[in-house]
Formats: C-alpha cells, sequence, structure tokens
C-alpha cells in the first residue's frame, strides 16, 4: 500500500494550465497531475467563447494592450498585460502544435476570428463554441500517453506541506497532503516544485457558471501557507447563463452578443443603450450590472438573450453546443429568446505571482485562474483567461526547468495522522453549511454591495468557520468537508477585500461608495504567517 509519491513536480489541477505545464517539463522531469474528479471535469472544459491573441495583419499588441487596460478599470498591471499580449501568438501556435483543431473560415487556410465584449479588433481564435473542450482534449490526450506523466484522478489537496530551506532561512514548499478518494485515505505527495493549477473560487456563490469543483482550493491552501492574496473582491458575474430549473449552470457564450445577439427585456425592448454606448458588446460588468439593475426593477426572474434574427445555418454552424443544449430544454435559439441571468463566473484575484508564476513561498508556483498575476485588473476581459493560463504556464516551465536542479533534497515528512478523528455520523453539518454560505454570499457579497450587507457576510462567516475548523478537528476528511473548509477561507478573503475597497471600480459595485477613487489600488491580504519573512527560529534562555 503506497502512500507516499516522490515526484520532482507536483501540478494540483488538471485544467489548461496545469496541463499545458506538465506537458513543457514532461521530456526532462517526473510529473505528477491531480485531478479532483475525471480529468475533463474542471473549468477549461466548459469555456465555450475563445482564446483571444494578434493574430490578424489589422490588429496589434498594442490594441489588444489598451482594450485590456481599459476593461480593468485602472486596474491592470501594464508590465503583466504586455507580458501576456506579446507572448499570445506564440501561446496559440503551441496549441496548434498540440493538435487543437480551431475553426477556419469557409474558405481558405484563414483562421476564423470573432469579437466579444471590450475588443476592438476580431482577435478571439476559437474552436466553434466550444474551445475550453478543444483545448482540453487535445492536452489531456497527450498528457495521458506520456510516460513521465501519471495523471491521478479522484485526488483532492488536502493541505501544502512546508519544511526549512537548508539553502536559506525561509519556509520552502515540499509537496501536500492528498486525500485519494479512490482508497479513503490521505496521501503524501513530495516534490521540489509544486504548482496550484486548482481554478477559480466561484462555487462560493450560489448560481454560478463554475463546475462543483471550483471551490478555491488553491487560493486557500496559498493562504493558510503564508502566500498573499489579491483583489479577492472582484468576481466577475457572467452576464448570460441559461435560466432553467433542470440547466443548473450553463453559459451562454458572450460570442453569442459578439455576432450580434440582442438582450431584451420580457416584453421585446432592447436596453443596453441606457447603460453604455457599445450595447451589447459592453465589458462584462457593465452588462451584468445592467441586466441585474433591470431584472430587480420589473421584479423578472431573468431576461432574455436574442439571436433569432441570424440565419438558422450560421448559427448552427458557430454556436452548435448552445444551440443543442437549449434544444435539450425545449428551447430552439433560432426561433426563441433565450433566457438568461447573471451568474458568478471568474475570480480576478488569487495568490500573488511574479512574471515567472512564483509566489511568495519558495518552490510553490500559481498558475491560471488561482492566480494574480496583474493582468485583469478590476475586471477580466472576455477571452483573456485561457490566454493566461498558457502564457504562464509556459512561463514558469522554464523558470523550474532553469532552477530545479539547484534545489535542496527534501527532508523527510512525516505522513498524514488520522489516528486521533473518526468518522462522521453528521454529514447533515456539511450540506447545510455549504448551502448557508453560498445564499448568504449571493445575497450579501454579489453584484452590487452595501456596507451593511458585508457586515452581515463578516458575521456570518466568523460564525460558520468556527464550526467548520470544529468539525474538520475532529472528523476523517471527505471530499465534501476539504471543499467547504476552503470555500469559508475564500469567503473570508473575498468578504475582507470588499470591505476594504472604499470605491466604485470594476467588478466591485457599492452604493455607500458609488464613486471611482483617484487613486487605484489593488488590495492586498498579508496573513499572519507571511512566507515572505525569514524563518522565525525560537530560542530559549534561563
Amino acid at each position: 500500500m503506497k502512500t507516499q509519491h516522490q515526484y520532482d513536480v507536483l501540478i494540483i489541477g488538471s485544467g489548461a494550465a496545469g496541463l499545458t505545464l506538465a506537458l513543457n517539463l514532461a521530456e526532462r522531469f517526473q510529473v505528477a497531475v491531480l485531478s479532483k474528479s475525471d480529468i475533463n471535469q474542471g473549468s477549461t472544459w466548459f469555456a465555450q467563447g475563445g482564446i483571444a491573441a494578434v493574430l490578424d495583419s489589422e490588429d496589434s499588441v498594442e490594441a489588444h494592450v489598451n482594450d485590456t487596460l481599459d476593461a480593468g478599470a485602472g486596474l491592470c498591471h501594464e508590465d503583466s498585460v504586455r507580458f501576456t499580449v506579446e507572448n499570445s501568438a506564440d501561446a496559440i501556435r503551441w496549441l496548434i502544435d498540440q493538435g487543437v483543431d480551431f475553426t477556419r473560415e469557409a474558405e481558405g487556410e484563414d483562421y476564423h476570428l470573432t469579437k466579444e465584449g471590450g475588443h476592438s479588433h476580431r482577435r478571439i481564435i476559437h474552436s466553434a463554441d466550444a474551445t475550453g473542450q478543444a483545448v482540453h482534449s487535445a492536452l489531456s490526450e497527450r498528457a495521458l500517453s506520456h510516460e513521465n506523466i501519471d495523471i491521478y484522478a479522484h485526488h483532492i489537496a488536502v493541505d501544502l506541506v512546508k519544511q526549512p530551506s537548508p539553502k536559506s532561512r525561509k519556509l520552502r514548499c515540499a509537496g501536500a497532503y492528498v486525500y485519494n478518494r479512490p482508497k479513503d485515505r490521505v496521501d503524501l505527495f513530495q516534490a521540489k516544485a509544486v504548482i496550484l493549477a486548482t481554478g477559480g473560487a466561484s462555487k462560493v456563490y450560489l448560481y454560478t457558471s463554475n463546475p462543483d469543483g471550483a471551490s478555491g482550493d488553491g487560493i486557500a491552501m496559498a493562504w493558510r501557507a503564508g502566500c498573499r492574496i489579491a483583489n479577492m473582491e472582484f468576481n466577475q458575474f457572467h452576464p448570460t447563463c441559461l435560466f432553467h430549473p433542470k440547466a443548473k449552470s450553463f453559459l451562454i457564450t458572450e460570442a453569442l452578443r459578439g455576432e450580434g445577439a440582442y438582450l431584451r427585456l420580457p416584453n421585446g425592448e432592447r436596453f443596453m443603450h441606457r447603460f453604455d454606448e457599445r450595447e451589447e458588446l459592453a465589458p462584462r460588468d457593465i452588462v451584468a450590472r445592467a441586466i441585474d439593475h433591470e431584472m430587480k426593477r420589473l421584479g423578472s426572474d431573468c431576461l432574455y438573450l436574442d439571436i433569432s434574427h441570424k440565419p438558422e445555418a450560421f448559427i448552427a454552424e458557430h454556436f452548435p453546443t448552445v444551440k443543442a443544449r437549449c434544444m435539450e430544454f425545449g428551447i430552439d435559439i433560432s426561433k426563441e429568446w433565450i433566457p438568461v441571468v447573471p451568474a458568478a463566473h471568474y475570480t480576478c484575484g488569487g495568490v500573488v505571482v511574479d512574471h515567472n508564476g512564483q509566489t511568495d513561498l519558495q518552490q510553490l508556483y500559481a498558475i491560471g485562474e488561482t492566480s494574480f498575476t496583474g493582468l485583469h485588473g478590476a475586471n477580466r476581459m472576455a477571452s483573456n483567461s485561457l490566454l493566461e493560463c498558457i502564457v504562464y504556464a509556459q512561463a514558469a516551465a522554464r523558470h523550474i526547468s532553469e532552477t530545479i536542479n539547484n534545489v535542496a533534497d527534501i527532508q523527510t515528512i512525516a505522513p498524514w495522522d488520522a489516528s486521533r478523528v473518526t468518522d462522521s455520523d453528521e454529514d447533515v453539518v456539511i450540506s447545510h453549511n455549504w448551502d448557508e454560505l453560498r445564499r448568504f454570499m449571493w445575497d450579501y457579497v454579489g453584484i452590487v454591495r452595501t456596507r451593511k450587507r458585508l457586515e452581515r457576510a463578516t458575521h456570518r462567516i466568523k460564525l460558520l468557520q468556527k464550526e467548520i475548523a470544529e468539525y474538520y478537528s475532529n472528523y476523517k476528511v471527505s471530499n465534501d468537508q476539504i471543499e467547504l473548509r476552503n470555500l469559508a477561507t475564500v469567503a473570508e478573503l473575498i468578504i475582507r477585500s470588499a470591505m476594504g475597497r472604499k470605491e466604485s471600480r470594476g467588478l466591485h459595485y457599492s452604493l455607500d461608495y458609488p464613486d471611482l477613487s483617484n487613486v487605484a489600488k489593488d488590495t492586498i491580504l498579508v496573513p499572519m504567517n507571511f512566507a515572505g519573512q525569514d524563518l522565525i527560529v525560537s530560542t530559549s534562555s534561563k
């Protein structure tokens, strides 16, 4: 019974960022990839729209940079934006080399580029309306067949392992304790480089476009390990998720609006012109707030997206996934309006990293939605997310390749101790707390916020965390328990960040502070055990 595993590199997460990193390292190193569920159940698989990149002669790096800076409402880090955009074309060429089948023009060899909210040019390369699936399928096929990559499905990290580095006075990451769901035990994975690629935290909200696994695991683990977290108040709510009791979390891609779909009130009236001159192509935060405003003003459960004025053949060619999914619920989008509501979609903040994806803790990296690179600012521009995954995964791979041979050997790590815990016969506590947390986050820390709502959320999260900590200390770990603990941590970080921002900017809108501050500052949360500090060695004297 092998409960301890030794690798050169441990990647926690199996989406686009994690698999890109694995494939860029596997020729030289032994790599382990942990997947919480089946390998195709992460957010990448469900991404529809596409990947933004400068691929057309009429487009430019400057235009893409400027569009991103504008969408980010003054909080983007220009060096990070430029770094990402300048590497965008190379990232797309690499994906094509991996076998990603992007959609081409009807005639010719050129790739079809579409346009989405916030973009001044057609620069979104895509695979029909299932780009994430095409990217993930190609990368996972290569990773699964690579002899130096071991993929562990149904394994969820519990916490990171830290130990003093022999070469400095600082702590380093040396691996992670991992819950092995098939065996119902906690295993130890040791590695000289550990990468958090666990995605975002949108499952902290009641309504979300994300799959069930988006519980902020990497962000929560990094915080507990002593890493700084930034800009967690900026939660992007996608304006258009399918509103249907059986649809759960199906996203209606922004590309529909990019190709001319209209937003309508229940009486058929268009309304976006009252909120922004760009109408349906305004950035997501503006569109989401407009829909939220109209729903509350009218007392309506949903609004509508209409692309029925486009030819049926055009809809079938460009949006086959959306068309087929809506037909499952009796909605023919070529003839009928699509009922939509906003839903939590993307976490713009995360673990603070540099251009190599390095966190504050030595040998710990964070990439993709888990990380805070400075690219997104106060609002992520459409289709920059998958691009960030590829660019920063490749940057991290280069840095790990150049430095890992200088990392000292890992010292002995104690196995997981479960000797003082018992099996729980009160799992109803987990489901109740899970539901309560997501409901008050939606009600109090949603699209529009107030000081009073945030104070209520602060009170509730403190009580919940106390209950969760007690439960975690006394009972054997389980998948739901681990995710609930992480969600509670992330919820606290979001609430604290929102409380600290005394303005309305981008995705953070406060009725108490509706104006934009003259000074744009990131919200940086620093844990008590900040890993950037020197290791404090306790001494005693008589």
